[in-house]
């Protein structure tokens, strides 16, 4: 069973930078699609990036296009997080495809199979 452990959360200012790590373990190359997904207090768990099994595609949400930048390193997947807004704030969780998809779907949380125990971003104002 692949198991996903996220770290690097904490506390940031606003404009200020964070990266997030998550960590795969067990069979990774059972692994297709990478995404990241957050969920803040009272609000359902939002999409915020995918990269695909061999790191050559990427997608953003909207709302972090252009200040995240998501990555992947054989067993590691990586979010870089500049220009850090308190709308960031929320618990920010790893998650990995188990098979591929005809159509991207990178925000349906449905697809992805296994997640981590997620990690908090705080961000002050």
């Amino acid at each position: 069973q692949v198991q996903l452990v996220e770290s690097g959360g904490g506390l940031g200012q606003a404009g200020g930078s964070l990266r997030l790590s998550c960590a795969a373990s067990g069979p990774t190359n059972s692994i297709y699609t990478m995404g990241w997904f957050r969920q803040a207090p009272g609000k359902d768990r939002e999409y915020v990036a995918a990269i695909s099994k061999f790191g050559s595609s990427t997608n953003y949400a909207d709302s972090v296009k252009g200040r995240f930048t998501i990555s992947r390193d054989k067993n590691t997947m990586y979010l870089q997080m500049n220009g850090l807004k308190p709308e960031d704030t929320a618990a920010y969780y790893c998650a990995a495809r188990d098979r591929s998809y005809s159509r991207p779907y990178y925000e349906s949380t449905s697809t992805y199979k296994y997640w981590g125990q997620g990690t908090q971003v705080t961000v002050s104002s």
